[in-house]
Order: C-alpha cells, then sequence, then structure tokens
C-alpha cells in the first residue's frame, strides 16, 4: 500500500484507485453469490421436477390399474355374487366340501362336478350351476364349430395382426406372419392353448370372427348349455361364461370328434415357423407324464379372473368321466382334486365290490 500511494504521488489519485478495486472486488463477489444461488435453485428445480414425474407416473399406474379392473367387471348377478366371494377368500385357498355319491368330498376348485357320461349319474357336485368365467376351456368349442363348417383342414391360414390379444397382451410364439395349415392351428389351439392359433381359425371362418362367435352360441343351445354365453373363440374374455353342469355336454359333443380328442391329447408337437422348428407341448400335466390317467379328452385354462380350469373325459374303473373343475387356486390344486376325486372312487368302489359279488352282479355265469 506504501509503495502504491507513492507511486501515484497524491491521495487523490491513491483514493480513487483504491476505491475502484475495491468496487470491483465486491462485484466479482457478488457474481459468485448469485452464480452459487442460480446453482442451489436449478437443483432444487430438478429435485422437484422428477418428484413430480415419479408422483404422475403412480398416479398412472393407479390409474390404469383401476380402469383394467372396471373393464372386469360385469352385468350377471351370478358373476358378480361369484366375484363377491371370490375377494372373501383368503390367500391360500382352503378345501371346502363338495357332495359325492358317496358322502361329502373336500375338494379346493370353487365348482367342480364328475358325470358318468354314460348312465349320466352325478357322482361329485359342487357348485355346479354357477355362472362364471370359463378361459380356455372355450376352445373346445371353437374346435366344434371349426369341425362342423367342414373347411379343408390342409388350407393354410396365416396370424394377422387381428389375431394378437390386445386386451391382455397374453404371449405367442407364433408370430405376425407365421403361416401354418388349419389342421396345425386346430392342433396347437387344443394341445398347447395357442390364443393366435384359435383368433385365426375364427377369423378365417365363413362370414369372420363375429359370424364365428355366432355360430359358437347357436350350438351351445342346441347343446343344452342354457347357462353359457362365448363372447370370444379363446377365452380371453370374460364375458365367455358357463357352469360346471353346461360343460358336462360340451365335453360329450367334443368327446365324439376323433380329431378333437387326438389333438387335446397329444404331448408334444414340432411346428416350422420360417427357419425355425417350435416344440410346442400339452398345457395338461396329466397327459405330459402325471401317473397312469388314462385320459380321452382334457383342456386347461387360465385367467386372473377365471382362475385355474380343468376338464377331462377319463376313463375309470370301466366308467368314462367327465370331470370338470374351476376356479382352482395355483397351479395344482385342479390337478390334486382330480386326483382326490379319483382316489375317492376308487377307495369307494373297493368297499363295495364284496356287497356286488354277493348279490351276483358282475359274477361269472355256472357253466
Amino acid at each position: 500500500m506504501i509503495a502504491l500511494f507513492t507511486a501515484l504521488g497524491s491521495p487523490r489519485k491513491f483514493t480513487l484507485v483504491f476505491a475502484a478495486s475495491l468496487s470491483i472486488l465486491l462485484t466479482l463477489c457478488s457474481f459468485s453469490v448469485q452464480a452459487s444461488t442460480k446453482a442451489s435453485s436449478s437443483a432444487s428445480s430438478k429435485s422437484a421436477t422428477a418428484a413430480k414425474k415419479k408422483a404422475t407416473v403412480k398416479k398412472r399406474g393407479t390409474q390404469v390399474r383401476k380402469y383394467s379392473k372396471a373393464r372386469a367387471v360385469k352385468n350377471t348377478k351370478a358373476y358378480k355374487t361369484h366375484r363377491r366371494i371370490k375377494a372373501s377368500r383368503p390367500h391360500a385357498m382352503p378345501l371346502s366340501m363338495g357332495q359325492s355319491s358317496y358322502g361329502s368330498l373336500a375338494l379346493a376348485s370353487h365348482a367342480a362336478l364328475v358325470v358318468d357320461q354314460d348312465s349320466g349319474e352325478t357322482l361329485v357336485t359342487k357348485n355346479s350351476d354357477m355362472e362364471m368365467p370359463i378361459a380356455s376351456l372355450t376352445k373346445l368349442m371353437t374346435a366344434l364349430v371349426v369341425l362342423d363348417a367342414k373347411l379343408p383342414m390342409e388350407e393354410t391360414l396365416e396370424i394377422s395382426n387381428e389375431d394378437v390379444d390386445r386386451e391382455r397382451n397374453t404371449h405367442s410364439r407364433l408370430t405376425v406372419g407365421t403361416e401354418l395349415t388349419r389342421s396345425e392351428m386346430l392342433l396347437l389351439a387344443l394341445m398347447s392353448s395357442e390364443n393366435r392359433a384359435a383368433m385365426s381359425l375364427s377369423r378365417n371362418y365363413p362370414g369372420g370372427r363375429r359370424a364365428f362367435i355366432a355360430q359358437m352360441n347357436v350350438k351351445a343351445k342346441a347343446l343344452g348349455m342354457t347357462s353359457t354365453h362365448f363372447a370370444d373363440p379363446a377365452g380371453l374374455s370374460n364375458q365367455s361364461v358357463s357352469t360346471a353342469r353346461d360343460l358336462q355336454y360340451l365335453v360329450k359333443a367334443a368327446y365324439a370328434q376323433p380329431l378333437i380328442r387326438y389333438d387335446s391329447t397329444r404331448e408334444e408337437h414340432d411346428v416350422v415357423v420360417g427357419r425355425r422348428i417350435l416344440t410346442f407341448i400339452n398345457s395338461n400335466r396329466l397327459v405330459r407324464g402325471g401317473g397312469d390317467w388314462d385320459i380321452g379328452l382334457q383342456k386347461t385354462g387360465f385367467t386372473n379372473e377365471a382362475g385355474r380350469c380343468l376338464v377331462m373325459q377319463v376313463n375309470l374303473q370301466g366308467r368314462r368321466l367327465a370331470m370338470i373343475f374351476l376356479d382352482s387356486f395355483g397351479k395344482l390344486t385342479r390337478y390334486a382334486d382330480a386326483l382326490r376325486v379319483r382316489q375317492h372312487l376308487e377307495s369307494n368302489h373297493r368297499k363295495q365290490s364284496p356287497e356286488i359279488m354277493a348279490n351276483g352282479i358282475g359274477s361269472k355265469a355256472s357253466p
């Protein structure tokens, strides 16, 4: 400072230079504070924006879930009752009683029916008259309508955008543009429950898909399925509803078709898609080696609303039985219920055998 004062040689010049330097220093400090404040404000603004976006996404997700749930609501009194009962059930599905010809039987499926197809005798029943969605069990009716039309089974059909599931976005290995014969489409729809195959079959029906669905309902009435309505050929719609009692008629009609029996009980099948060979397997684990079951026809089904469903025609103790299990909880429950029914019938059959022989029923004739 002394050197500066001496160099300037005048107090007035020194004062002017010192004031100018101080002004510059204060200006620089002001710029530094403003930059720091702006950076802090920008960070706060970004944080608030991110939080706002997160809240928006969460809100939209909630709205989508509410919208999807609202679309599942049905107008039929029976279906609303079914949904209330299902909502009140605990997460782990307990066994509840059904009625059999030999007394009560604990089953986990919400509805069940076992009928002797030859005599018409009801062996097991539980909520068998309650209407509910039946998911891919629908495809048995789809197969009947296709075969009734007597269309060329070796005709090539193509998967198009119209066959893609836009409602549930279910997965399919049959990409748009895949070409298969009508026979292969039917096989995949029955054996592997391929939704796009079923949709393609209906689209390539005379009059298109609308005419196909109309014919499904005509066929249902002809079979005596008075509590049944079909809204689509794949079972993806919750509007496709039936009862266990009605489904016994569908099982009987489908069993009368050799091709449906054959296709629904195939363990696996290879198809050529483009340059690839895809292996499709049966959706029913009992067909794929689940013990010594003699299964003549089967179909599985699943949606969140319908639960796990299963229909089968089985040969047991020399009787042809139609087994129907609807709205089972968990992947294995429907199969466990089928095993419970089988064991129950076999056990009671053995208990009755001495009485049958004592009465002379089934005994060999005297020479």
